[in-house]
């Protein structure tokens, strides 16, 4: 889930014609999530093939990807290596609240409470390797691009968006703006119409951008303070401060100037402080990547799509269509704009 920093970060709606012809480095495993959590059948069941193997994921990496690289967005995945070791404790909790989760939707499964059985599968939703890896190699037949981050995905996408690989990263945490990415687009993969949990309501979801330096700019900040804030407020790696929110970290790092003056001033104590700002400031990322796409190939898709995993043939081929006209258009678009 990242850090909880959303209260004081500004973010501005972004159309697609601003994202048109620029490459978006999209946090994998996040998306992957998204997908899982979100396309499902009415009673909160994802999608299946004929041998009960979920198909959710792979369903979202290509009709969605089409659908962006329509808008003339140029996608590459990057996705999770190994995660810190401070990160075991969060991934344990999530585990738990996952499993909590999936006995509840069951149990509202089967009582006929749709609705809330929809909500609890939400949060049962599990990443498993093999899923990561049915989206590579579809990815990889689309001629998507993807990196292996040697830790976190989000890191790595920041940092290719540093070196101008990229001109931004994806993702609906706000750690990417701690890992420092210059500008960070929330709910690339989810724009639409959403209903609230609980609420026969629904609501429009546009893409959102956030520039880092603007951020700063607004909140009278750096970098490093604003590492400080969400290590208060608390993270992937570290319990926070209890009672304190982002408005009030906020107020603290800029009274004090740091987390350690925090500390000091207001007897505070949090462990593995100085690890938790490292990660952050000095994450492990490499230079082994290559953002080239490939050609796509169609026999590849239909084959992984419709003969191992179920999908209609017609609207795959469709789909592949609409994929070679997007791509096309795209690689004239960018070439021309290159001169």
């Amino acid at each position: 889930m990242g850090s909880d920093i959303g209260d004081i970060v500004g973010r501005d709606v972004v159309s697609f014609s601003e994202m048109q012809n620029r490459c978006i480095a999209i946090d994998g495993n996040n998306t992957l999530y998204q997908f899982l959590s979100i396309i499902r059948q009415p009673d909160g069941t994802p999608l299946k093939d004929s041998s009960g193997r979920v198909t959710s994921h792979v369903s979202g990496v290509f009709y969605r990807m089409i659908n962006l690289l329509e808008e003339g967005v140029d996608p590459v995945y990057v996705f999770d290596g190994k995660p810190p070791e401070l990160k075991s404790d969060t991934l344990d909790e999530r585990r738990e609240v996952r499993e909590k989760s999936r006995e509840e939707w069951k149990k509202a499964k089967k009582e006929g409470r749709t609705e809330e059985a929809y909500s609890k599968a939400i949060r049962s939703s599990r990443l498993s390797g093999e899923m990561v890896d049915e989206s590579k190699k579809l990815l990889g037949l689309m001629g998507i691009p993807w990196v292996q981050a040697p830790s976190e995905a989000e890191a790595q996408a920041a940092y290719i968006v540093q070196e101008g690989g990229c001109w931004a990263s994806s993702s609906q945490d706000y750690d990417s703006l701690l890992f420092g990415t210059p500008v960070l687009i929330r709910n690339l993969t989810i724009t639409g119409r959403r209903k609230l949990p609980g609420k026969d309501e629904y609501k429009e979801v546009e893409p959102e951008k956030i520039v880092l330096q603007n951020l700063f700019d607004e909140l009278s900040l750096n970098r490093e303070q604003l590492v400080d804030i969400a290590i208060l407020v608390g993270t992937d790696f570290n319990e926070g401060i209890k009672g304190i929110g982002p408005k009030t970290a906020l107020k603290l790092i800029k009274e004090h100037g740091s987390g350690q003056e925090v500390f000091k001033q207001e007897g505070f104590e949090i462990d593995g402080y100085s690890e938790v700002r490292e990660i952050f400031l000095n994450p492990d990322v490499t230079d082994d990547y290559d953002l080239t796409p490939s050609e796509i190939d169609r026999e590849g898709v239909v084959e992984f799509l419709c003969e191992e995993r179920d999908f209609s043939s017609d609207r795959v081929v469709k789909g592949l269509d609409r994929l070679e006209k997007a791509v096309s258009e795209l690689r004239h678009q960018t070439t021309f704009d290159s001169f």
